[in-house]
């Protein structure tokens, strides 16, 4: 696997494998704020701008809350990336996370995974 990882603010480190995309949070992902989130998804979705069926995982292990801002900006990938006829798992999600994922319904469209070997291996199965 080709691993260049480029750093991306301090809300997210973004590596790309070939045609997988990691996409992981950090710490700083909880304290984005209401209009924030717009710059944020804008760096997020140009990762997939260019792809033609990207492959994204999104590392939530070292988030410990997430908020609706982040829930926004984690659908507003996922849109993108299905659009484009790709397909965007999750994966290290706290409790809270998983918690609140299954209140939204998100969990049945984003596939969550404990650890991000088990992302990416499910996405590279398919």
């Amino acid at each position: 696997m080709n691993n260049t990882p480029d750093s991306s603010g301090d809300a997210f480190t973004i590596e790309r494998h070939g045609d997988l995309t990691i996409i992981a949070g950090t710490p700083a992902i909880e304290t984005i704020d209401f209009g924030m989130d717009d710059s944020a998804a804008k760096m997020l979705l140009n990762q997939v701008h260019d792809q033609e069926n990207p492959q994204i995982v999104f590392d939530l292990s070292r988030i410990g809350y997430v908020g609706s801002n982040f829930l926004g900006l984690l659908l507003r990938c996922w849109k993108a990336t299905t659009a484009k006829g790709g397909s965007l798992v999750l994966a290290g999600a706290s409790d809270h996370a998983r918690e609140l994922l299954h209140l939204t319904s998100l969990d049945f469209v984003m596939p969550i995974y404990s650890t991000r070997r088990e992302a990416i291996d499910a996405l590279l199965a398919d």
